[in-house]
C-alpha cells in the first residue's frame, strides 16, 4: 500500500466501514508486504471514519515494519494492533 494506491484503497475501504455492523471495526493488515507512509494515512483515515461511526478501531496483523514506522511518527497509540493467533 503505497502513495500510488492510497486513494483507491480508501475508496474501497470507507464504504465498507460504513456498512459494517457491530461495535468494532477490525482491519486486517496481515497481507501488507509493500507499503510506505501512505499506508499509515489510510489506516488513520479508517480509524477516523470508524470513530465517527461510534465504533472501536483495531488493526489485525500489522506488519512489524509498519508498526515501527507508526512509532517513528509518534502515532502508534492511535493505531491499536492485535497479533494473529498462532496456529497449533
Amino acid at each position: 500500500l503505497t502513495q500510488a494506491e492510497a486513494t483507491a484503497c480508501l475508496a474501497q475501504l470507507v464504504p465498507g466501514l460504513r456498512t459494517q455492523s457491530g461495535p468494532e471495526v477490525v482491519l486486517d493488515a496481515s497481507a501488507l508486504g509493500r507499503f510506505d507512509s501512505a499506508a499509515l494515512a489510510v489506516l488513520l483515515e479508517c480509524r477516523r471514519e470508524s470513530l465517527s461511526l461510534g465504533k472501536r478501531f483495531t488493526i489485525y496483523g500489522m506488519p512489524a515494519r509498519l508498526a515501527d514506522l507508526a512509532a517513528l511518527y509518534g502515532i502508534d497509540e492511535l493505531l491499536p494492533s492485535i497479533a494473529p493467533t498462532p496456529v497449533k
